[in-house]
């Protein structure tokens, strides 16, 4: 009875917010243009993490990035908007910063 106590706790927690994985990168095409460490299209998730980590806020910043798109600070080729919550982009920003 309490293993399945802290089970439905943890589910309840998890519904309440997107949690970012390889799941979610792979439902949102993240892995389309990005790897955790050679770059693709775009920059490979250890160059994102490096550069955004020396900021303050950079998970913010991020997952702004994420939601609306970026242009020319990786080079020609721009990131398109990502059709993804406010929630999926921070948990993801968050997500691609663990990279180290």
């Amino acid at each position: 009875m309490k293993k399945a106590l802290v089970i439905f706790t943890v589910f309840g927690l998890l519904a309440g917010g997107a949690i970012a994985s390889d799941e979610l990168a792979k439902t949102k095409n993240c892995l389309t243009c990005h790897a955790p460490d050679k770059k693709i299209v775009g920059p490979s998730y250890k160059e994102i993490a490096a550069k955004r980590n020396a900021e303050k806020l950079g998970d913010a910043a991020l997952a702004a990035k994420i939601k609306v798109g970026s242009k020319g600070e990786w080079g020609n080729v721009p990131m398109p908007p990502n059709n993804v919550t406010e929630a999926e982009a921070l948990a993801l920003a968050k997500w691609v910063l663990a990279y180290k």
